[in-house]
């Protein structure tokens, strides 16, 4: 089983190649939202440097999201598009899942945080089991930073952060929560293609697979520019 995996959630765009036994490769470029341009290049190029072709893939995976709405869209064209064209299997991976996965290990509560603008972060609560499973805890929300920092102060737990978010709000959440938060090491604080994959993986073993036309995304919320769309002509129809 080989499986392609791709990230385009946040402006870190991945690709991965892997598996039962290794990673075969990993390709990542803070690209800050140049998916478009980038995200192809990238499958191509470690396609090359491991002598493979999309041939021998087995299934492909992407982050399904919450994340960039942009970003999202494109990983998901992207990885339809390859599956559809090759007659790949396609698997879709919640980039919170997939996040939180990198602190597989780890003790007290895992919240991985991702920047959705508006003082907002997309997130949800995790903990790893005593078999080393990690579970979920909460669903996926976009919550407002300082009403998700409060909550946490009440829990007794330490609480790890990873995520791009952490780059935005790490001010706030050392003077919210001092030493009972800490920050996940820089090298696995961002979203991976490889850890898609990994969890890809888990499921394909399992004949596990989305439907290449029916499998969406997740949004959580609507996107800026409609929610604009709304106001503007709600604004034309009471003129």
């Amino acid at each position: 089983m080989i499986i392609l995996s791709i990230d385009s959630s946040t402006p870190v765009a991945g690709v991965a190649v892997l598996t039962e036994e290794q990673i075969l490769g990993e390709s990542m470029l803070n690209t800050k939202n140049t998916h478009s341009e980038k995200l192809l290049v990238l499958v191509d190029t470690l396609l090359q440097e491991l002598h493979l072709t999309m041939a021998e893939i087995d299934a492909v995976a992407v982050a399904q999201g919450p994340g960039s709405f942009t970003g999202l869209r494109i990983g998901m064209a992207t990885a339809k598009g390859l599956a559809q064209g090759g007659g790949k299997k396609l698997i879709a991976v919640p980039t919170l899942d997939a996040l939180a996965h990198r602190m597989s290990g780890v003790s007290g509560l895992i919240c991985p945080i991702l920047h959705a603008k508006r003082n907002e972060v997309y997130t949800a609560a995790y903990q790893c089991s005593a078999t080393g499973q990690m579970e979920r805890l909460s669903s996926y929300q976009a919550v407002d930073s300082e009403l998700l920092l409060t909550e946490l102060a009440q829990q007794p737990e330490k609480v790890c952060f990873l995520g791009d978010g952490v780059a935005v709000y790490q001010k706030l959440l050392q003077e919210r929560l001092g030493d009972k938060m800490w920050l996940a090491p820089m090298d696995q604080r961002l979203p991976s293609a490889a850890a898609i994959g990994v969890l890809a993986l888990k499921r394909a073993l399992q004949d596990d697979y989305d439907d290449l036309y029916g499998c969406e995304l997740i949004y959580i919320r609507r996107s800026e520019a409609e929610i604009q769309w709304e106001i503007k002509h709600k604004q034309k129809i009471t003129d």
